[in-house]
C-alpha cells in the first residue's frame, strides 16, 4: 500500500504520474518478494514508472526493450509474469507472447496503444493471459497482474494434483492433451491457434455441461471477461468452422441462449 504520508497529486497514470513520485513512493515501501516481473516495452519512461510502481508492491521487477532482451533476463532468473509491449523494436509483442506460451506457462499481460478488439483476440490467441491498453492507471495494471499471478498459481496448483488426461476422443475426433494435436474423423491434423486449442480443451473436459463465457474465458485464458468482452464468441465461432460439418447449425457447440455454451458429444479420454 501507499504510504500515508506519500500523496500523490493525482492518481499514478501513465499520463499524470511523476517520475520523482513514483521513485519517493518505491523508496519508502516496505519491501516484499511476491515475484518476479519482467516489463518489456521500448518506451524508457513507461519502463521506470511501472518498475518503480510495482517494486513498491513488494515484487522484484526487471525490464527489457526488445526481445533480445527480454530472453537474456529470462536466462538469468526465473519469471513469474511479463508485461509485453506489442509494438517493439525487432521481434513483435505478439510473436514473443507465442514463443513465450510455447515454451513456458508464464504469466502474460499484453499492453497495446490501440484498443480495437481484434489486437486483443489475436493477443489472446498468442498464449496472453490479459491485455491493457494504453494510455492506463498504474492501479489497474497492479489489479491485474494480481489477479494473473493468482491465477497462475492456482492452475499450477490444479495441474499438480489433478489426473494427467493426455489424450480425448469425441464424435471421431481425436484430441492430444499434451502435445496439443488435432486430428479429423479421417485422420488429417487439424491445426488450432493457441487459443483455439484451450478452448477445445476447455470444452472437452467439461464436456456435456453449460458453460457461461466468464466460465470460458476463466478456463480457456485464465482470465476475468470485461463487461462487454466477447473474444469467446469470436472463437467459438473459429472452433466451430474447424470442428462442424454446417458451422450455421453447429451439432457439436451448441449455444444455450442468454448462458453460454454446450459441448455435446460424449468424451472418450485415454
Amino acid at each position: 500500500m501507499v504510504p500515508e504520508s506519500v500523496e500523490f497529486r493525482s492518481p499514478p497514470t501513465l499520463l499524470s504520474a511523476r517520475v520523482d513520485d513514483v521513485k519517493r513512493y518505491w523508496k519508502l515501501a516496505r519491501m516484499t518478494d511476491n515475484g518476479h516481473i519482467l516489463i518489456v516495452d521500448d518506451q524508457r519512461e513507461i519502463c521506470v514508472l511501472v518498475q518503480a510502481y510495482l517494486s513498491g508492491e513488494g515484487y522484484r521487477v526487471s525490464t527489457a526493450q526488445d526481445g533480445a532482451e527480454m530472453g537474456r533476463v529470462m536466462a538469468q532468473s526465473p519469471v513469474d509474469l511479463v508485461i509485453l509491449d506489442l509494438m517493439l523494436p525487432g521481434e513483435d509483442g505478439l510473436t514473443l507472447a507465442r514463443s513465450l506460451r510455447q515454451e513456458s506457462s508464464v504469466g502474460i499481460i499484453i499492453l497495446t496503444g490501440r484498443g480495437e478488439i481484434v489486437d486483443r483476440i489475436i493477443g489472446l490467441e498468442m498464449g496472453a493471459d490479459d491485455y491493457l491498453p494504453k494510455p492506463f492507471h498504474l492501479r489497474e495494471l497492479l489489479a491485474r497482474v494480481k489477479s494473473v499471478l493468482r491465477r497462475a498459481s492456482s492452475r499450477n496448483t490444479d495441474r499438480q494434483t489433478a489426473p494427467t488426461r493426455s489424450k480425448a476422443r469425441f464424435a471421431g475426433w481425436n484430441l492430444d492433451l499434451s502435445s496439443r494435436e488435432l486430428y479429423s474423423p479421417s485422420g488429417k491434423e487439424v491445426r488450432l491457434t493457441t487459443g483455439e486449442f484451450d478452448l477445445l480443451a476447455a470444452f472437452v473436459n467439461n464436456a456435456n455441461q453449460v458453460l457461461t463465457r466468464d466460465r470460458l474465458l476463466d478456463l480457456a485464458r485464465n482470465r476475468e471477461a470485461g463487461p462487454f468482452d466477447r473474444t469467446i464468441d469470436v472463437q467459438v465461432g473459429r472452433l466451430r468452422r474447424k470442428l462442424e460439418d454446417d458451422p450455421q447449425r453447429p451439432m457439436m457447440i451448441k449455444t444455450v441462449r442468454g448462458t453460454g455454451y454446450i459441448f455435446t458429444p460424449p468424451v472418450e479420454v485415454v
